[in-house]
């Protein structure tokens, strides 16, 4: 299938090489970006974050990032001072974003994907842990 697809992509996040292999799993070879070595600009981060429908604090990874040593939890950061940071150090980018015609999702958990697929996925699939997400027919479990 020829479908305009990006995933801003870490290959060390399991909930990303899942994303990923979703994506694939329905037959589309995707763009795949990985932030960390290529963060978005600025305004290409700002329009992911909103056409995701988030803020920018809900696009915040915490988990394994310098955001609590950094004080990003302060509620008083604007969002242009926690988009800095998010550019300044990559890895606070929460991912995998995915970008198709059909919408922006931040695809966590990673199943949020096949909301912005078409459905032409090919067979059953399970996450690397084994859930099982699509039956043998393509159709989505969960």
């Amino acid at each position: 299938m020829t479908m305009d697809v990006t995933i801003y992509h870490n290959p060390d996040c399991g909930t990303s090489r899942n994303t990923l292999a979703m994506i694939r799993n329905a037959g589309i070879e995707p763009t795949v970006i990985e932030y960390l070595k290529t963060p978005p600009a600025r305004d290409r981060l700002l329009r992911m974050i909103a056409d995701a429908g988030l803020t920018v604090r809900q696009a915040i990874r915490e988990k394994g990032t310098p955001y609590a040593e950094l004080g990003l939890d302060n509620p008083a950061l604007t969002d242009d001072q926690l988009l800095d940071a998010m550019l300044k150090d990559p890895i606070l980018i929460n991912r995998p974003f995915v970008i198709t015609p059909l919408g922006t999702r931040l695809a966590r958990p990673s199943e949020v994907v096949l909301d912005i697929l078409p459905d032409t996925h090919k067979g059953p699939f399970a996450k690397e842990d084994g859930e099982q997400v699509l039956d043998a027919e393509g159709k989505r479990l969960v």
